[in-house]
């Protein structure tokens, strides 16, 4: 019977990390979308691949693949496609339809992310002990998405990158909304509720309603309050040690 289960819950590992690796065949899509010349069917993808990140890590820790197949590195793999998706493919597409303008400064503008973001995913403290991530956790793909329903200026589309790549550096911590335990309940709720949003802001593009659009931002702003806070209670705690 224990081994008839560990057998089982091997199989279920295997499948976890097959799943995170979907992430693969959404960003090849991605990019072949991006080719194409359509950007909804990319930011589609990238949805789909915002809902595999989000459930991939609930369901490794679920099964215990670590324990169950300790020599493979489902972090690592999870990296690789987050990278991907979350920074480089982002950069592509906004590269690519002209949001980040034309020429020289179009080209290193798309880099900047690009290297910030290869710094934030190389850092072992990435990640607090208190599940927070350390600085802005790469969200190009989110970046992306407004850039492209709000219809942005080049300018206004490089102030956008250029301070979340500066957030980069900045010791802010940042809900990890699977993780955070701090209002974890209403904030995994207030998260289904804003891909609900993005869904349907990108089903109306390019005319979304004005309250969809409104109802996504103050959830923003509500992780955003929210990372604050935390950011702020660590420090209160480290001078009390200290």
């Amino acid at each position: 019977m224990a081994s008839s289960r560990s057998t089982f819950l091997t199989i279920a590992s295997w499948l976890v990390h097959a799943y995170t690796a979907s992430g693969f065949v959404l960003a090849f899509l991605a990019v072949v979308a991006v080719m194409e010349g359509d950007t909804t069917r990319c930011l589609w993808l990238f949805l789909a691949t915002m809902v595999v990140d989000g459930t991939d890590g609930m369901l490794a820790r679920w099964v215990g693949v670590k324990e169950h197949v300790p020599w493979f590195d489902g972090a690592l793999l999870d990296n690789i496609v987050d990278y991907l998706t979350y920074a480089f493919i982002p950069m592509v597409l906004l590269w690519s339809t002209g949001y980040l303008g034309e020429g020289a400064s179009a080209t290193v503008l798309a880099v900047v992310p690009l290297l910030a973001s290869a710094y934030q995913f190389c850092r072992v403290d990435a990640k607090t002990d208190d599940h927070l991530f350390l600085g802005f956790p790469s969200y190009w793909n989110i970046a992306a998405f407004y850039i492209y329903v709000l219809d942005l200026s080049p300018a206004a589309a490089a102030a956008v990158l250029l301070v979340c790549a500066v957030l980069v550096f900045v010791p802010i911590g940042y809900v990890y909304p699977s993780r955070t335990t701090t209002l974890q309940a209403p904030t995994l709720v207030l998260t289904c509720l804003w891909l609900v949003s993005y869904a349907v802001i990108l089903w109306q593009a390019p005319d979304p309603s004005a309250v969809w659009l409104a109802l996504s931002v103050a959830y923003i702003g509500y992780y955003v309050a929210l990372s604050l806070y935390l950011t702020a209670r660590r420090g209160r705690a480290t001078a009390s040690v200290a």
